[in-house]
């Protein structure tokens, strides 16, 4: 017997195996969204880190570039300090002096070191006559001043003399507006101030159009009056600037790049990309000698997930694929089980319902029995009659019950009935018999009853009809009178003369009593001259076997 506990439990346990496929998936999706949150964590902790990493950086640059600034304002105060101290400063003392400041000129992205002494208008002619008159014949300032100018800064000096610098000599820095600007702002500040964004070719000497800026220097002459003599200048290439900045800290992971005033890209002064950069920028506004300038610093690590995250991803997804493997097997295994139980069960059941069954179909056969028993008893002579005729009817009844085991008791062919009845009259005879009739089906209980009465029939034939001579002949015919009904129609011929007896013996009994009981229609046995005749009708009823066990099938 099953445990009745295990059943229950199984039972209870059913919404699990529902969905033997959902599970395993469920579970994926759970420990997926576990890697999925701890990715997002270490992600959100990386992102922090290089958001102070990029600060850092970012304080680093702007310290840097506001250093190189600085140094290079000390070189244009020296500058300053020399061109107030002497009255005049020769070719000679300038060229020395720059070389012992800059080297060769390109020191920190500068493009050399300049003089441009600050001439008013109605004092241009004298100046460039002087000018000319120390040996420089080719001096003329350009462009000429216009009308409304007071003041002209052309360019005297500007060491190392390469050729793109000697392109500029006479040039009128006062003539255009933004190195105006610059040089009003220096006078007001009474120090450097830095030019915005310039273009600083004038002429192909240049190579190009060149972006970068200029630091103008006042030049004051001593005494009371302190006034304005010229400016000592830079003029700087902003992207050899910017290396020359980078020099001072050393990250390849970020892209850096300076805007003048604003972020825009009509302003950007100089930028060191890796190029395809997306990650996170942050911005810094610095003083450049009395200019605002931006700096952007962009992390090139946007976008794409850190080692740690990328670890924690692949073998998180691992992890999810494993057990949702391990779910799968388990909830298949678990099915496959309770499929097992399930049908233990239902064997289970099957074998109580045959118990059931055989009691049923036992009891019946042993009623059969008792009857047949106790009408064989009152109407014997002896104990030998009593005996021979109980074990033929009991051998019938055994046929019938072998052709029903043959079908597991489902149902029983009329013609075989007939055919197993009729067997041991048969051998060796068998044109003593003649049978004809369609394949019908009986039910277990009449198959029994019919059997019963082919049996008492042909016994009677062998022993008073037909088949006690050889010239006798036994017409077996049946036919479906409808659906659920069927006649079965036994005739004797050329046997010995026939004539209805005295008194009622047991086989008329029991075909015209018992068969007729069971079968549920009337029996017509009738005792012709030229044999006996019978008309039976059967019913024939649907053979319905259980359930489970149909299932089993």
């Amino acid at each position: 017997m099953i445990d009745q506990a295990l059943l229950d439990r199984v039972g209870k346990q059913a919404w699990f195996h529902r969905y033997p496929r959902g599970w395993p998936f469920l579970l994926f999706i759970i420990a997926g969204m576990t890697t999925a949150v701890s990715v997002m964590a270490i992600e959100r902790a990386d992102k922090q880190t290089r958001a102070v990493e990029l600060d850092r950086n970012l304080t680093e640059i702007s310290s840097a570039l506001q250093r190189r600034v600085t140094e290079n304002i000390a070189l244009l105060r020296a500058g300053s300090a020399l061109f107030s101290t002497q009255g005049e400063v020769s070719p000679a003392q300038f060229t020395e002096f720059a070389r012992d400041l800059q080297g060769d000129g390109t020191l920190y992205g500068s493009l050399g070191m300049g003089w441009a002494p600050l001439v008013p208008v109605d004092s241009l002619g004298q100046f460039e006559l002087d000018t000319q008159k120390s040996g420089r014949m080719d001096f003329s300032v350009t462009p000429r001043p216009g009308i409304t100018q007071k003041y002209v800064t052309p360019v005297y000096y500007l060491e190392p003399q390469s050729p793109r610098n000697r392109s500029v000599i006479a040039y009128d820095l006062f003539s255009d507006a933004v190195r105006r600007q610059a040089m009003q702002r220096a006078i007001t500040r009474r120090g450097p101030a830095a030019t915005g964004l310039l273009q600083l070719t004038r002429t192909s000497g240049y190579g190009g159009p060149t972006t970068g800026f200029m630091i103008f220097m006042p030049v004051f002459a001593e005494g009371r009056g302190r006034a304005v003599k010229g400016f000592v200048f830079s003029p700087f290439r902003a992207q050899s600037f910017l290396t020359s900045a980078s020099e001072l800290y050393r990250n390849e992971s970020i892209d850096v790049a300076i805007y003048n005033d604003h972020v825009a890209p009509d302003m950007l002064l100089a930028e060191q990309r890796a190029g395809g950069a997306d990650g996170p920028a942050i911005e810094r506004r610095i003083d450049v000698a009395g200019q605002d300038w931006v700096v952007e610093v962009t992390d090139r690590k946007g976008g794409v997930l850190s080692p740690l995250s990328r670890i924690t991803l692949f073998f998180g997804a691992l992890a999810s694929l494993m057990v949702m493997a391990m779910g799968r097997l388990i909830t298949k295994r678990a099915a496959d089980d309770r499929r097992v139980l399930e049908w233990l069960t239902s064997q289970a059941s099957i074998r109580n319902s045959l118990t059931r069954e055989l009691n049923h179909r036992v009891k019946n056969t042993l009623a059969n029995v008792l009857s047949i028993a106790a009408l064989t008893r009152r109407r014997a002579r002896n104990i030998d009659d009593f005996t021979e005729s109980l074990t033929a009817r009991i051998r019938a009844l055994s046929a019938t019950h072998d052709l029903l085991s043959q079908s597991d008791w489902g149902h029983a062919a009329l013609g075989d009935i007939v055919s197993s009845e009729l067997a041991p009259y048969m051998e060796g005879h068998e044109n003593h018999v003649i049978m004809s009739g369609p394949s019908i089906k009986l039910a277990p209980n009449d198959a029994m009853s019919l059997g019963l009465a082919i049996h008492e029939l042909a016994t009677n034939a062998a022993k008073y009809g037909a088949l006690s001579t050889i010239e006798g002949r036994i017409h077996v015919h049946w036919a479906l009178l409808s659906p659920e009904l069927a006649e079965l129609h036994w005739r004797e011929e050329n046997g010995p003369p026939v004539s209805a007896p005295v008194k009622r013996g047991f086989g008329r009994d029991l075909i015209e009593k018992i068969v007729a009981h069971e079968l549920k229609s009337e029996v017509d046995l009738r005792f012709e001259p030229g044999g006996v005749e019978c008309r039976l009708k059967v019913p024939v009823r649907v053979s319905r076997e259980f359930a489970l066990r149909a299932e089993k099938r």
